[in-house]
């Protein structure tokens, strides 16, 4: 971990609320998907963490949606502001675990990390099948980049706008009933009730279970949760957990 300077090269409207930032600066730590980074905002007291959606040799991207007042001053910001980051942290997915036919499930914003592991994935000779979740068509995003990696893709909406109608649940309840995945193990990140809806149908899997926390690099121990080996911070043993070792 290191507190970097990254300077915002753009900050795009995704769709309704939702933006891509592309920080440039030092990536050189960074270890794979699964990662985060925690941005200092002036005249907020916490950073705002956020996880890492895709990485390079010069800088990182970030998804956000707006949702407080951290998040609105980040919409705000232009090309040529810099932000304070530390930068890498937590342990991203364990590669060496992952089989060749996994699922990739995220929801809203949580398939922020899911798009670095699908490319690496493919990029390795692997066939992850990916699945989505939006609210409606009008909040979804990175459809095409999805595509453009080269894994098959499926895409839930829970008003049927594009997709599948209902949740990224029902969406891989069908998958595995038209016998194209059979949900032996699934790597995800999103809501937490979306989450543990996900862990009742899959056998096995790495969950992201990133959200609200202080430091980030666990010395406040305020993101601490209870797991089956016995207590663990978020933001250092996390964000990624296996689901054998989750206590919802």
């Amino acid at each position: 971990m290191k507190d970097e300077l990254f300077t915002i090269e753009k900050n795009d409207l995704l769709c309704k609320g939702t933006y891509l930032m592309r920080l440039k600066g030092d990536t050189s730590r960074i270890s794979g998907p699964g990662q985060f980074v925690n941005i200092k905002i002036e005249g907020l007291y916490l950073r705002r963490p956020m996880s890492i959606a895709c990485y390079d040799f010069e800088g990182i991207d970030i998804i956000y949606k707006i949702v407080g007042k951290g998040t609105a001053e980040m919409a705000a910001m232009e090309p040529g502001d810099t932000l304070s980051c530390l930068c890498p942290l937590g342990n991203g997915f364990d590669l060496s675990q992952i089989p060749k036919h996994a699922i990739l499930t995220g929801g809203g914003a949580g398939a922020m990390p899911i798009y670095q592991l699908a490319k690496i994935l493919t990029d390795a000779g692997m066939a992850p099948h990916v699945v989505i979740g939006f609210n409606n068509e009008e909040e979804m995003f990175f459809a095409e980049e999805f595509k453009a990696v080269g894994c098959d893709l499926t895409i839930a909406t829970m008003d049927g706008s594009v997709g599948v109608k209902g949740t990224v649940v029902d969406a891989m309840k069908k998958l595995k009933e038209e016998g194209k995945n059979d949900l032996a193990y699934a790597c995800v990140c999103g809501p937490d009730p979306m989450m543990k809806a996900v862990s009742e149908i899959t056998a096995s899997g790495q969950y992201d279970l990133g959200g609200r926390m202080a430091c980030g690099f666990g010395a406040c121990m305020g993101c601490t949760i209870e797991t089956a080996k016995g207590p663990a911070r978020v933001c250092k043993e996390g964000p990624i957990f296996r689901q054998e070792d989750i206590i919802w």
